[in-house]
């Protein structure tokens, strides 16, 4: 189960998750957990063999757009999102739409019409979210929908051509993403293309530029140069 350590819901889900497996994707560094609160749970998530995941750096205090910006995180290393409640504007929703960017599925609980904190979910299944009513049927979608998924629940299972984990980006490389780039937005696949550079160091490159202040993404997982 992967989630954002917030409070609420999140942290319940955690919570309830620590014995068969977690991951808490963070806003800040390792170093500035946030909620204060939910610190004991995220040492908790460690000590049953779960993960700490973010992309900043260690004394990043996390911004009010870092939330947002770190739900596509939580969306990609899952095979599916779950709104169990949602406002008309809320995080949560940003977070299925990315998941949909990233070809997961989307499932949503419905509620009352009346009450506005399921506004959200309710939208989403009437654009085609997957309803759901109980815990089973988000596993037959999970397990059954892509049988190639299965191979993700295997402890050994490693990507076909996967490298060790150690690799790391040519001196060059990061000079030629660069180079690619322009303001005009370009699917990753496409630069990939382009230059050639493997898609596991394509991403460190990009995330690296990033965090840099270098970058604008925009849906369908395109990117763009952004110029000073």
């Amino acid at each position: 189960m992967v989630s954002g350590l917030a409070r609420g819901i999140d942290a319940a889900a955690h919570r309830a998750s620590l014995k068969t497996g977690t991951a808490a994707v963070l806003a800040g560094g390792l170093d500035r957990i946030y909620p204060d609160e939910n610190i004991p749970l995220a040492h908790d998530i460690l000590d049953n063999g779960g993960a700490l995941l973010t992309e900043m750096p260690l004394g990043w205090e996390p911004r009010s757009r870092d939330f947002p910006r770190r739900n596509r995180l939580v969306a990609g290393v899952s095979l599916g999102i779950v709104v169990v409640e949602a406002a008309k504007r809320s995080g949560s929703l940003i977070t299925a739409r990315l998941a949909l960017e990233q070809n997961r599925d989307v499932f949503a609980v419905p509620g009352s019409p009346l009450d506005p904190r399921a506004e959200g979910g309710n939208h989403l299944i009437q654009q085609g979210a997957r309803l759901v009513t109980c815990a089973q049927d988000i596993i037959e979608v999970v397990g059954s929908a892509d049988p190639a998924r299965n191979a993700l629940f295997d402890p050994e299972w490693r990507p076909e051509g996967a490298l060790a984990a150690d690799a790391e980006p040519a001196p060059d490389d990061r000079a030629r993403v660069v180079e690619a780039l322009s303001s005009t937005p370009v699917e990753v696949d496409e630069l990939i293309a382009q230059t050639g550079i493997a898609p596991h160091v394509m991403q460190v490159l990009l995330l690296e530029l990033d965090l840099g202040g270098r970058l604008e993404w925009s849906s369908g997982q395109m990117v763009a140069l952004r110029y000073a």
